[in-house]
């Protein structure tokens, strides 16, 4: 069972310019955090593969010094982190191992003094969509991912501590949702990590702690579904209503199994069984979703602030264009406007505004502002440029970007379900590809088309863009990110119309994402966001990083 959801596909609202390399870095910063004993004083960062290429130029390195201050993913104060750590007396370092072979493109080694004394090696690997794992805690390999509130066991590896730890939060009536421990050998120290349908009570932990194998007690609270419940400055808000959050376990189960969906195939047989759109058809799993989480069901609130934040990414640079961090791009929205006003203008109408907001959320993106990533922030300016184009032009109302968003969701739910939306993993395809495609689906809910164009479209969409490599150059989120972004938003919009004329596809939604995917992995590593490959390696682009070396 796959609980991402509607906040894990359209968002997290962060800070860019990466949702990988900046908000991902930060979260597993903020998991580090959370299993040390005391405020942080000193930590040295080793980052592999694609963070040890892109490092500064992706923010990884500002983002990880914020989550071990503790901040958010969208508090702008990730912009200054090193001198916020400096104020509160955290020391930090870096190293970049370009050569280690990892598991993931996406690693970071980071070993951290408390304000006790105590040390912490932990390994953590950004997933993609901001979404993280930590995957080592001193030397023992474990899964920790956030999504659900973790507890993290320090242990001696003796008979009866984990049936301890189980009664403990049993006789604090809290479900655990997943157990497993972790160890080198037999005998040996070991952790387990438990992951819990709530948050975990105080005295569940001080009891845990009285058993005399125990060595210590972490929680990890909760960045993923059942986060949701309580409301963060991530952009995901507490409330709503309905009867999602009364249901039993069991009906909650049943109910969530209904209304899931695993392939396009699936989603269509939903559309059809309850007579709506995609964005009906996602809003049921959400509901559901919430459900089971023993929430309130949050997810029209939190489209409505999505939607206020990807209106601000999209015009103040059309406004007043501010400084990117390379230096690369920045104004670029309000000269293509101006360009289009004063004529003559090639492009216009729809997929003008649609091309002039996608540029400005990158400029937004570029400049550490805040964003929604959807599904990434190098990604972000595709689904609001069409979606604020539509509205511009065709006088559509809130509801219909609701719509949009929520039919925008369910496809890049699959596409993350099924394949990736990480640079790092797939080629820039996973990133503007998806975007593309949730955008082309987006674009025909909002024109009343059936759920079946709308995967049509989407499925045109992603066609197009299939094999494009992720190349930035100096590893900025700057060029050729920008107009890749405007492209797409116009891809969205081509596919979108061919999709509502009734013009089908020989290969469907499902066989294109299978295909994207299979595209992905063949990349060579110099192509996915390594900055190595592609445009970043040509000769003007590798003379400008070398004269801002």
């Amino acid at each position: 069972m796959d609980t991402f959801g509607f906040a894990d596909i359209v968002g997290p609202i962060m800070v860019g310019p990466s949702s990988s390399h900046t908000a991902g870095a930060l979260r597993i910063a903020r998991m580090a955090r959370s299993l040390l004993a005391a405020a942080p004083v000193r930590a040295e960062f080793t980052l592999y593969g694609s963070f040890a290429h892109t490092q500064s130029g992706h923010g990884t390195d500002k983002a990880l010094v914020a989550g071990l201050l503790g901040l958010e993913p969208d508090d702008l104060g990730v912009r200054n982190s090193f001198e916020r750590a400096h104020a509160a007396g955290l020391a930090f370092s870096f190293c970049c191992d370009r050569e280690a072979a990892v598991e993931h493109p996406n690693t970071v080694d980071a070993r951290i003094v408390d304000a006790e004394g105590g040390a912490l090696e932990v390994r953590g690997v950004s997933v993609g969509g901001g979404a993280a794992v930590v995957t080592r805690i001193d030397g023992i390999d474990v899964n920790v991912t956030g999504e659900h509130t973790s507890v993290v066991v320090r242990q001696r590896d003796e008979t009866g501590v984990l049936a301890h730890i189980a009664g403990c939060f049993s006789d604090c009536a809290v479900n655990i949702a997943t157990a497993r421990m972790y160890r080198t050998r037999r005998g040996s120290e070991a952790f387990t990590v438990m992951e819990l349908d709530g948050p975990a009570p105080a005295e569940a932990k001080a009891a845990i702690e009285r058993h005399p194998a125990v060595r210590d007690v972490r929680i990890v609270p909760a960045d993923g579904a059942a986060g949701r419940a309580a409301g963060d400055a991530a952009g995901r808000p507490a409330g709503g209503t309905g009867s999602c959050a009364t249901a039993g376990a069991e009906q909650a189960e049943e109910r969530f199994a209904a209304c899931d969906f695993a392939s396009g195939a699936e989603l269509l047989a939903r559309c059809t069984e309850q007579g709506t759109g995609l964005a009906g058809a996602f809003l049921a799993r959400e509901q559901a979703l919430a459900a089971l989480d023993g929430r309130a069901c949050d997810a029209l609130p939190y489209a409505d602030r999505v939607l206020a934040v990807m209106r601000a990414s999209a015009t103040e640079p059309l406004r007043e264009p501010v400084p990117c961090m390379g230096g690369l791009i920045g104004g670029e929205a309000r000269d293509v406007r101006r360009s289009r006003e004063q004529g003559p203008a090639v492009v216009d109408g729809l997929a003008g505004a649609a091309m002039e907001y996608a540029l400005a959320v990158l400029e937004t993106n570029a400049s550490m502002g805040r964003i929604v990533a959807a599904p990434t922030a190098g990604s972000a300016g595709v689904v609001p440029g069409v979606l604020l184009a539509l509205e511009q032009e065709r006088g559509l109302d809130a509801a219909a970007l609701r719509r949009g968003l929520l039919a925008a969701g369910a496809v890049g739910y699959l596409i993350a379900r099924n394949a990736t939306v990480s640079g790092a993993e797939g080629g820039c395809q996973a990133e503007i590809g998806a975007a593309a495609a949730m955008a082309a689906a987006a674009a025909v809910e909002m024109a009343g088309g059936t759920p079946a164009q709308a995967l049509d479209a989407a499925a045109n969409a992603l066609s197009s863009l299939m094999g494009l490599v992720c190349d930035p150059v100096g590893g900025l989120v700057e060029v050729p990110c920008q107009k890749r972004n405007a492209t797409a938003a116009a891809t969205a919009l081509v596919s979108a119309q061919i999709a509502l004329a009734g013009v089908g596809n020989l290969v469907g939604f499902d066989e294109t994402v299978a295909a994207m995917d299979a595209v992905g992995r063949t990349l060579p590593f110099e192509l996915r966001e390594s900055a190595l490959g592609g445009i970043a390696a040509a000769p003007s682009a590798c003379a400008w990083c070398a004269a801002h070396a």
